[in-house]
């Protein structure tokens, strides 16, 4: 007999994700497996499965479950790979990642979300994530590269600074463009380092800070 959360848990993968054609059955089990409820903040827990973007503060907002696990089935990713995550917000999409790959390391600009979720991260037990505080689109230094890069927040258009965390033969997640229309778009580095991109479905989400449109002026 299921719990009364873990009846929620099951209608929010069968009744939302499914429906919205993740039919990934890895990406599913992880949505089960998740306590998406112990990453949502505590004033919003009621709402932990509602189809609904919950805010967070910063004017930053935890992505709608569906949008989740279109992202998640889209980075197909595989148990070996190395993953970047720019905006860990709660962690819970780190907590996801972190089960379908390798590792991931997760760049957060805000000290007191980065906190928050290596918090969760702990408590849920995930020992392959790493969380660092920096604003990845200008500080952020990374020597390596990934065999996938997730981008969990709007940008106007991609930094050419991402693309260079991408191994050649991987890919990178991005929602770009203006609001109310953003795209998510699929970006894949070929071996030769050409790129080739697909746009999967649109979406609407806050920008990360220094990705906004320009501001346009008016006389």
């Amino acid at each position: 007999m299921l719990t009364t959360t873990e009846q929620a848990r099951q209608n929010m993968v069968e009744n939302q994700v499914r429906t919205w054609d993740v039919l990934d059955a890895r990406v599913l089990d992880v949505l089960r497996d998740v306590r998406r409820e112990d990453f949502v903040p505590a004033r919003h827990r009621n709402l932990a499965f509602a189809d609904l973007a919950l805010p967070l503060g910063h004017d930053e907002v935890m992505l709608k479950p569906v949008v989740e696990g279109r992202l998640l089935q889209a980075l197909a990713l595989q148990p070996g790979d190395k993953v970047l995550e720019i905006g860990t917000g709660t962690g819970f999409l780190t907590a996801c990642i972190a089960r379908l790959a390798g590792s991931v390391t997760s760049v957060e600009l805000h000290a007191d979300f980065a906190e928050g979720a290596r918090a969760k991260l702990a408590a849920a037990q995930v020992r392959n994530a790493k969380i660092e505080t920096a604003d990845a689109l200008r500080d952020f230094d990374s020597h390596e590269q990934f065999d996938a890069v997730v981008v969990g927040g709007a940008v106007w258009s991609l930094p050419e600074r991402v693309r260079g965390w991408v191994k050649p033969g991987g890919r990178l997640l991005a929602i770009v463009g203006e609001s109310p229309a953003q795209q998510v778009t699929l970006y894949t580095r070929a071996a030769d380092s050409r790129w080739s991109s697909e746009s999967l479905f649109e979406t609407d989400v806050p920008y990360l800070r220094n990705a906004e449109p320009p501001r346009r002026f008016t006389l």
